[in-house]
């Protein structure tokens, strides 16, 4: 899984490129996503998150771009979500695939540092709360995992706090 910042055309500053998965997918279908997606044989946890990014986005950052890496995230589905942050100067190329991006949106960083993020909810399962964040740009909520993701990434490298999210719970829709 890739965080992928780019900079946004109108204002200049810094986004991250979130997807949201065609309806058609047979899992997690309709949900905002980052880019990522399964191992291929042979491959390291960041050659699978490059690849990922170029095959559902068209972009090839290099490895020489990859900022660093977040916490793994074991997500109720059974995947071990493994997020890098990576730094595209030129998204020009961006080509979302259809088959895996049904819409791709540049999310300003001054959404996540807005005082209203994270929103926590107590769940009716887990000892935990279910982690979001409204996303003022795009008039949506994202969920965890992946809000869990993104709010790490604003809690380590833009409020330079160490905060950890693996234990924050997901929605039931999230779960297959």
């Amino acid at each position: 899984m890739v965080l992928a910042l780019v900079p946004c055309p109108k204002s200049g500053e810094a986004c991250f490129l979130l997807t949201e998965r065609p309806a058609t997918m047979n899992r997690h279908a309709g949900q905002f996503a980052l880019p990522g997606g399964r191992l291929d044989a042979g491959e390291t946890d960041l050659d699978a998150a490059l690849r990922e990014l170029r095959e559902e986005l068209g972009l090839d950052p290099g490895a020489a771009n990859v900022l660093g890496r977040l916490d793994d995230f074991p997500t109720r589905s059974g995947f071990r979500m493994r997020p890098f942050v990576a730094w595209i100067e030129d998204d020009s190329a961006l080509a979302p695939d259809p088959a895996e991006v049904a819409h791709c949106f540049r999310v300003p960083l001054s959404d996540l540092m807005q005082p209203h993020v994270p929103e926590l909810r107590k769940a009716s399962y887990g000892d935990h709360p279910v982690l979001s964040i409204r996303m003022d740009s795009l008039d949506d909520v994202v969920h965890a995992p992946t809000a869990a993701v993104i709010y790490q990434f604003r809690e380590v490298a833009l409020a330079g706090r160490s905060t950890r999210v693996s234990h924050y719970e997901q929605p039931r829709f999230a779960w297959c």
